[in-house]
């Protein structure tokens, strides 16, 4: 059942005045149970994708309008232990694991970003056919509870006023749908506290110019405010562009600096990522670079519009020359994109260069003891659940 009830009161954002966010907020409340209903237009509310409450996972959805959202779940049973793992829209990790004995509750909030392809003032995000009807492109919030014995008795969402993390790239950085594909850009959400919500807006396949056309960056700058981020990662595809004038220090790095720009005519903080390395290795351990000069280049960007640069080409060879030819597979699906484990590790390395750089965005993060690349936890010990969620069907780019 929901239950609603209401906050009243002004909002004030990041430090300055967020215009009157509302002068009434309702937090809604609804009980997950027995006698939760299946998601429908009509209610709003239910459990979702054909799951149901004692199977493993569960899904439960909410109807909302594009926006951030606070998320707090009680968790716990009070017959039997549980251990809970949450995800959110397209398997974003969002809570990795709480356990609880039986008969104990707890309470857990984060912050979750929804958006649908419709741009303010007309036009919209032109999807490609695998993004049509995906959950992180929809209009609800929906929630994954896994784990090896998943139990929540609580859900309450709110309208949140949080600093939004917006990413754009390719399939390194997307919200992948299905198993066993997953990118640093859905891990990334674990390592923040309530208050900052990641807006995965990065696609498979896309390059800078790519995104442009497509209305992907119009999309971000159409709700970019001041004080939000702009994490920006291309490459992979952008270096196999060809023309007059294409080139990683030409059209390339002139687009970089074109994203950087319109992200400071917003108020906001551009962040800048070379692009990870590919599992290419030589006879001797090292990995070569298969990236041409475009890692070189982001550099360069970063440099002359002095803008914060999280080195993600450097860190990865660390990563994966210290796991070593062999061992590395574990950390990949093919030698570009990354499974569960290859893409958290890389999402530590990213969290590493947010520290690195003193953003502001730093002090957000949460459970992040220092990450070095070069000794990246043990394979063994990783045991963020699988969605049920899976297609061996590569993502577009490589």
């Amino acid at each position: 059942m929901s239950i609603p009830s209401l906050t009243v009161g002004v909002r004030w954002r990041r430090g300055g005045l967020l215009a009157l966010f509302a002068a009434v907020c309702s937090a809604q409340k609804y009980s997950i149970g027995p006698e939760t209903p299946v998601y429908s237009k009509e209610s709003g509310y239910g459990l979702d994708l054909g799951s149901s409450i004692g199977l493993k996972p569960f899904f439960f959805s909410v109807a909302v309008p594009e926006g951030n959202y606070d998320v707090t779940v009680t968790f716990g049973d009070a017959n039997r232990e549980s251990i809970t793992t949450v995800k959110a829209e397209s398997r974003r990790l969002m809570i990795e694991r709480v356990d609880t004995a039986a008969g104990e509750f707890t309470k857990r909030t984060f912050t979750v970003n929804v958006h649908t392809p419709k741009i303010a003032g007309g036009g919209e995000v032109r999807l490609k056919p695998r993004e049509i009807g995906i959950l992180r492109w929809d209009d609800k919030l929906t929630l994954e509870f896994n784990g090896p014995r998943p139990a929540v008795t609580v859900v309450e969402i709110e309208k949140a006023d949080a600093i939004t993390v917006y990413l754009m790239g390719d399939s390194t950085v997307v919200d992948q749908p299905e198993e066993p594909w997953n990118s640093w850009g859905q891990m990334l959400t674990r390592f923040f506290k309530p208050g900052v919500a990641v807006a995965n807006h990065a696609e498979s396949g896309e390059t800078l110019r790519g995104s442009t056309g497509e209305q992907r960056l119009k999309k971000v700058m159409s709700t970019i405010q001041r004080g939000d981020y702009l994490f920006i990662q291309f490459g992979h595809n952008d270096q196999k562009e060809k023309g007059e004038g294409i080139g990683a220090f030409t059209s390339y790095k002139a687009d970089l600096k074109r994203y950087i720009a319109q992200a400071r005519e917003h108020g906001a903080t551009p962040v800048l990522v070379s692009p990870m390395n590919r599992r290419t290795f030589d006879a001797d351990g090292k990995i070569t670079n298969s990236l041409g000069d475009y890692p070189e280049a982001v550099r360069r960007a970063a440099e002359e519009e002095s803008v914060a640069l999280v080195d993600l080409n450097a860190m990865s060879k660390f990563f994966y020359e210290a796991m070593g030819a062999e061992e590395s597979q574990k950390a990949f699906v093919d030698n570009t994109h990354h499974n569960n484990y290859g893409s958290y590790e890389l999402a530590k390395c990213v969290v590493e260069g947010i520290k690195a750089n003193k953003l502001a965005l730093a002090k957000f993060l949460v459970d992040v003891p220092t990450f070095d690349p070069s000794h990246p936890d043990p394979v063994a010990t990783f045991d963020v659940p699988r969605s049920p969620m899976s297609s061996m069907v590569k993502p577009d780019g490589n």
